[in-house]
């Protein structure tokens, strides 16, 4: 099982607006392509003070070439329409993590 990890600081001004997005458009949208099995979203609940609150969305991949279909096809325009959509108001940063 392959895991897609994209950790993300939103600010406090736009987390409402971005959790109402990520659960009604965006997460469906990823896994209306048919490559993730399933998808996770939490939030840190270790939080250090950093003007925002801090969330992981973890998408889980049969395969490694589900992923790689997933990243060839589609993650560009996925992640493009949330950028323009929240952009500066985030940082995030993405980690690819395999089951042991």
């Amino acid at each position: 099982m392959i895991i897609f990890n994209i950790t993300i600081n939103i600010s406090y001004a736009a987390e409402k607006d971005w959790l109402h997005y990520m659960k009604t458009v965006h997460i469906p949208e990823i896994l209306a392509t048919k490559l993730p099995l399933e998808c996770k979203l939490l939030r840190l609940l270790t939080e250090i003070e950093n003007e925002g609150s801090t969330y992981t969305s973890q998408f889980s991949f049969r395969t490694m070439e589900d992923f790689l279909a997933y990243q060839t096809h589609f993650q560009a325009e996925l992640q493009e329409r949330h950028h323009a959509r929240f952009s500066g108001q985030y940082v995030s940063f993405r980690t690819l993590l395999e089951e042991a």
